[in-house]
């Protein structure tokens, strides 16, 4: 792979990086700055608030899925992925800056209300913006290797994060980081997407939009990432979903939950805990270019088809030896085999959905349903798995986990290989080939 190929699978996908930096980093400081936006009084309460504005940030996803899809297909991808860095960068800056409710009463909740309102925007646009350009930029016979970096770098910013969190909390007093410590995560996020901000000005709009065959035989212009487009892919926009809902629920279970998992259930320390997600999470990232490179040669269906098979029948064996792991290394092994399961959906996912829709439609084809179906098992993966640990009946979750993979299954075993799709004819051969003779 040459240069320029690589340059571009670092533009596309750093964002991510960045965009899940702030995100981990909200949720894992929010116990820090909880009481600076919130009167004296209950903790509880004060990490209920920050909690629910973090909640606010999955809602807007959806709305940022459909705002930017629309301009990434009306204005470019480059167009798309300025925006959602530009976002990006701003909420980092406010939250940065926010005044404490010594200050301005609620003037500083407000604020991170609104960050955050910007983050979900972001979030909620970029996954589809990137998974778009890297699809659409890489060479075709390396789609699925390019397009696997998208995870590699989402999952390098939760790497970054959680390494900052335990350095922040060896290096500083409890004290330092509730007064002011826990603005320099936002402060690193801040810089980071200004860097990301300076490389995407000046990268290059990829030639399957701007040859745009596919969208002027498929969908007309004035119809470009309209809602009218989509709802003509409607099947497609539907299997996104369906493909997506195992996935994204096994994602959550194991990363973002994976910590608090270990140290509520499984009786080990946070400590030990935190040193197993991170490890984890280090040979995670490591492997996702490998299962990419693979899905080229033998396709993407295979790969799909293994997470879910894989999800559905080791789910809860894993989960329940995992509450039972008692010490580090048994641990971080169950973690690691869940996590090599679920790269046989992370790795690809971006590329199969791109491979699905045209060019007039691709990134709000990817960006809607992705968001509808991240926000709705994605988001919600640690509520309900605390929901079934709260009534007692823990072991609940797990079987929930493996429903949602056995949905997936269904869909990955029915749908057709889009390895070898042509992304600036896809869809027009067969309207041509439904025409009657």
């Amino acid at each position: 792979m040459g240069r320029e190929q690589w340059k571009k699978i670092l533009v596309g996908s750093a964002g991510n990086m960045v965009e899940w930096f702030d995100w981990f980093v909200y949720a894992s400081f929010a116990t820090y700055f909880a009481g600076a936006f919130f009167p004296d009084g209950n903790p509880t309460a004060q990490l209920m608030n920050t909690a629910g504005i973090f909640a606010v940030g999955f809602f807007m996803r959806p709305v940022g899925g459909w705002l930017l899809g629309r301009v990434g297909d009306r204005k470019g991808r480059k167009a798309a992925l300025t925006l959602t860095v530009t976002l990006m960068s701003a909420s980092a800056v406010l939250i940065a800056i926010a005044p404490t409710y010594a200050v301005a009463g609620y003037g500083g909740a407000v604020v991170l209300l609104v960050a955050r309102l910007l983050q979900g925007l972001s979030v909620g646009g970029e996954y589809a913006a990137s998974a778009t350009y890297l699809t659409e930029a890489s060479d075709p016979k390396r789609r699925g290797f390019a397009s696997s970096f998208q995870y590699v770098s989402m999952t390098a910013g939760q790497i970054v994060g959680l390494g900052l969190l335990i350095v922040l909390q060896r290096t500083m007093t409890d004290d330092a980081l509730h007064g002011w410590g826990w603005r320099i995560p936002f402060i690193v996020g801040a810089l980071g997407a200004a860097i990301i901000f300076y490389l995407r000005r000046n990268m290059l709009e990829t030639e399957v939009y701007e040859e745009s065959a596919d969208a002027d035989a498929t969908v007309g212009g004035d119809d470009k990432g309209t809602m009218k487009a989509l709802w003509a892919h409607k099947r497609e926009a539907f299997l996104v979903i369906a493909l997506t809902m195992g996935g994204t629920v096994a994602y959550y279970t194991y990363t973002t939950y994976l910590t608090k998992y270990l140290s509520n259930s499984a009786g080990l320390s946070k400590e030990t805990a935190t040193l197993v997600s991170f490890c984890a999470l280090v040979v995670f990232a490591c492997i996702q270019p490998l299962a990419g490179a693979l899905s080229d040669r033998i396709g993407r269906r295979p790969l799909l088809i293994t997470f879910a098979v894989g999800s559905t029948f080791l789910t809860v064996p894993i989960m329940t030896l995992l509450k039972h792991a008692g010490s580090f290394w048994p641990a971080l092994g169950l973690a690691l085999l869940a996590l090599v399961v679920v790269t046989g959906y992370t790795s690809i996912n971006a590329c199969v959905k791109a491979e699905l829709f045209p060019t007039g439609i691709r990134a709000l084809g990817v960006a809607l349903p992705y968001a509808l179906a991240n926000a709705l098992f994605g988001g919600t993966a640690e509520y309900v798995a605390l929901w079934f640990k709260n009534g007692g009946i823990e072991s609940g979750f797990y079987w929930y986990v493996a429903g949602c993979a056995a949905v997936s299954l269904i869909v990955y075993l029915t749908m057709r290989e889009t390895r070898d799709i042509d992304l600036s004819r896809v869809r027009r051969t067969e309207a041509a080939q439904e025409q009657p003779a």
